[in-house]
């Protein structure tokens, strides 16, 4: 069994004890997580495709870290105009560890 779910603008394929990293959720280390906006659900031959959301599927997970993901450097220059701009950006992150789908 597997779920497709949108969380953060992004679209996740999932499935039960997978662990990923969204943009980040509210909650502490080991806080559940209920995930309600269901794209698609598969179990087997049968296959719910909502629109745009199953009606009254939901995922749970459990908060496993919260952190910052690697530094990415933007750097924006212009020539002979004596402009250079160096900028680091880490994206929060919660990490996820699926335990159930129920659609």
């Amino acid at each position: 069994m597997y779920a497709i779910i949108r969380t953060g603008g992004k679209q996740y394929q999932i499935a039960e004890g997978d662990r990923l990293r969204v943009e980040k959720l509210t909650g502490e280390v080991g806080d559940t997580v209920e995930l309600n906006e269901v794209l698609m659900v598969a179990d087997g031959e049968a296959v719910k495709v909502g629109q745009p959301v199953v009606e009254g599927a939901k995922v749970t997970a459990k908060i496993v870290e919260q952190g910052k993901g690697k530094k990415v450097i933007v750097f924006k220059k212009k020539r002979r105009q004596g402009y250079s701009l160096k900028q680091g950006h880490r994206q929060l992150f919660t990490a996820l560890e699926i335990q159930g789908i129920s659609a």
